[in-house]
């Protein structure tokens, strides 16, 4: 079973692009090859800025023959018809089966493809993904019509097996495949050949190239930490950084310097993002103080000079850059200094935020009136949140963000310290962003809630009252992602907020009904991903059932009352007596619902245990009494977990009921009681939650 080993060796490939592209050669390759008959063990794809490898185990060294049956026409048909169906198989006449089929005689072609080496077929899938390979961007050079990402230098494609390696024949455009690859392009310039695999891997390190680029992010990893130890310091985890370093260099060498004196007073989010975003350099952090006061780069090369020439040209680049940081921040706290948070949010009235929905200004405005609204619902003081939502977005008008807009928040908590407000207002410019993802922690400061629940809430109702809404995979202005934050505040600060009335503060324009009914359907995400079945989440959503006989269940715009319910009978479905329950329950339902169908009445009054003709029908009566009265109170005092609990301990009684008894009694009387009987068992489990809608 012969190994494949290809390489296509370029210009650097730009970081950014080569974990996608790893990826596609892989599938690409690996579902071609399987597609034209050959099977294979494993594959794996590595890749350095200048080159993409793909290596292959266990691949068949032949694709298997093919037998191919195909039914043409009949016997008696017009020549014609039977010239043609020749000419699609490349048959003669005689070499055509006559066979019997139902009530006339048909041809049978039957064509055999004999099996192909695994080179001839190798050749043709890596031609074939060169040529199409799906770059986000590629280029053509010279005068050829091959197209990469960048020039493409040379292709190594070997397929080894225990007697030796063989060269694939494969010619590109003007590219012959070989047995030969580069090593570092300073370090150990000039080609060699290689054997197979491990040979190429083992002699490009030697060549001073690290192949995987995990070793290279664990080589970076490592090193940088422990330059920064030595000197009391730690390295700031960065992971996007670390995997975009680890795409720039073939053999890593991690050189730390100095930041100069003058700018460590800086923030240390305006550091590291500038060193980050301009040079791609780690931020090294005093843990004592928390300032940023080193950095680290990352060479692609040894030198003799241990990277001191390095270091201090990436140090006279790095002072030019953080000298425009440093003026961004002077200039912007002597706005909020002399003019304040309101007169630096000033410009924000020229700033369109929607054009049927005003400018940023009116929206603020808009968020302060919510935020005021809010604030007794969420325990923060209503001055505090109003003017928390005036300043909050103030930094977008500054000129650090200007610069770099992932601080906007972070300057604001800044500005608004510098500018003397309150600390809950300064938390609050950062904190009411949050959470922006699914890994982002949700603020719990009254004030940051009360801002962050207005804003996203404004958003909400201002483009349901444009009829702007998400279609289908569309969300061009990310309301799903503002509901999921309007849920994980809610839900995560455990918010009793009657969500109707709180829509209803927003733009009176905006359907409060079908604005809830899509918060609904981001709910049932939200808790899908907590392990918590959709027709759970169903069952605790849908209006009870009772409703039309006086039963009611929690209001439905009551998320943290909905998440407690559906987390408490998903908790009670999934022992042995819910999940039984829910069998007796849907059978006692069917019964009942066919009953009142055939006999056009409504069970619902007067089952009576003096009727009851079984011991067990005596002991469900009893076990409904206890059921019941547990049930209410637990309902009523919000302990779902309890009123579950309650419902699942009839799951005994009502099994042996059903195995003891006969429903349709031939004594009309006994009939009636049981029947009767079966309605209190609907009602009582629908008074927890609609269980018809819980799938058998």
């Amino acid at each position: 079973m012969p190994d494949l080993l290809l390489e296509l060796f370029s210009e650097e490939i730009p970081a950014r692009m080569q974990a996608r592209a790893r990826d596609d050669l892989r599938r690409l390759v690996t579902d071609s090859l399987v597609q034209a008959g050959l099977t294979y063990a494993h594959a794996g794809a590595l890749s350095t800025p200048r080159r993409l490898v793909l290596h292959i185990e266990g691949l068949s060294p032949a694709s298997r023959p093919v037998r191919e049956e195909r039914k043409g026409p009949r016997t008696d048909a017009p020549a014609a018809a039977i010239e043609g169906f020749l000419r699609s198989t490349g048959l003669t006449l005689d070499q055509l089966d006559r066979r019997a089929d139902k009530k006339a005689e048909f041809f049978f072609a039957v064509v055999e493809k004999p099996g192909r080496p695994a080179a001839a077929i190798v050749a043709e899938v890596v031609e074939q993904t060169i040529r199409s390979f799906p770059w986000p961007k590629s280029m053509r050079w010279g005068s050829g019509s091959l197209r990469w990402v960048r020039p493409l230098q040379s292709i190594l494609c070997l397929l080894t097996t225990e007697a030796g390696a063989e060269v694939v024949p494969l010619t590109v455009d003007h590219l012959t495949a070989g047995a030969t690859t580069e090593g570092h392009r300073f370090m150990a310039p000039g080609r060699f050949a290689v054997a197979g695999f491990d040979d190429y891997a083992a002699r490009l390190r030697r060549a001073f190239v690290l192949l995987d680029p995990a070793e290279r992010e664990a080589t970076i990893w490592h090193d940088a930490t422990q330059a920064a130890f030595a000197q009391g310091l730690e390295l700031v985890e960065d992971k996007a950084l670390l995997a975009e370093v680890a795409g720039l260099v073939e053999w890593p060498v991690a050189l730390m310097g100095d930041i100069r004196d003058d700018f460590l007073d800086l923030p240390p989010e305006v550091l590291q993002t500038s060193m980050r975003e301009h040079q791609k350099f780690f931020s090294v952090r005093n843990p004592r103080t928390g300032r940023i006061e080193k950095f680290v780069t990352v060479a692609n090369r040894e030198t003799a000079d241990q990277g001191a020439t390095i270091l201090s040209g990436n140090g006279r680049v790095l002072a030019a850059r953080l000298s425009d940081a440093k003026f961004f921040w002077e200039n912007d706290l002597r706005t909020v200094r002399t003019r304040g948070m309101e007169g630096m949010a000033e410009g924000l009235a020229q700033v369109t935020f929607h054009n049927r929905l005003g400018s940023q200004a009116d929206r603020i405005a808009r968020i302060a009136t919510l935020a005021r609204d809010l604030a007794p619902l969420v325990g923060a003081p209503p001055d505090l949140a109003a003017e928390a939502a005036r300043v909050a977005k103030a930094d977008l008008q500054s000129a650090m963000v200007g610069e770099f807009p992932e601080l906007q928040g972070t300057m604001g908590s800044y500005y608004a310290r510098a500018a003397g407000l309150p600390q809950a207002v300064a938390q609050a410019c950062k904190a009411h962003y949050q959470p922006q993802g699914p890994a982002d922690d949700v603020p719990a400061e009254p004030v940051s809630v009360a801002v962050a629940l207005a804003d996203r809430i404004d958003t909400l109702t201002g483009f349901w009252a444009i009829d702007e809404k998400p279609t289908g995979s569309k969300d061009p202005f990310a309301l799903r992602r503002a509901a999921l934050g309007v849920i994980r505040l809610v839900v995560g600060n455990g918010l009793r907020l009657p969500l109707s009335q709180v829509f209803a503060l927003g733009h009176p324009d905006a359907d409060a009904a079908d604005l809830l009914s899509f918060l609904h359907d981001r709910l049932k995400v939200f808790l899908r991903d907590q392990g918590i079945r959709h027709d759970v989440i169903d069952a605790c959503l849908a209006p009870s059932p009772l409703a039309a006989t006086g039963g009611a269940g929690p209001a439905n715009d009551d998320l943290t009352l909905l998440v407690r319910r559906a987390r408490a009978l998903q908790a009670v479905l999934d022992t042995d007596d819910g999940a039984n329950l829910i069998q007796g329950f849907l059978r006692a339902n069917n019964i009942l619902t066919q009953a009142e169908t055939r006999d056009g009445v409504e069970y619902s009054f007067g089952a009576d245990p003096k009727f009851a003709e079984d011991a067990t029908e005596t002991a469900l009566f009893a076990a409904l009494d206890a059921a019941e009265s547990a049930i209410a109170p637990a309902m009523a005092a919000e302990d779902f977990a309890r009123a579950m609990a309650a419902m699942a301990d009839l799951r005994a009684p009502i099994d042996v009921f059903f195995t003891a008894v006969q429903i349709n009694s031939p004594n009309p009387v006994v009939r009636r009681n049981r029947l009767n009987l079966l309605h209190r068992i609907r009602a009582t489990c629908l008074s927890v939650a609609d269980l018809t809608r819980i799938e058998g």
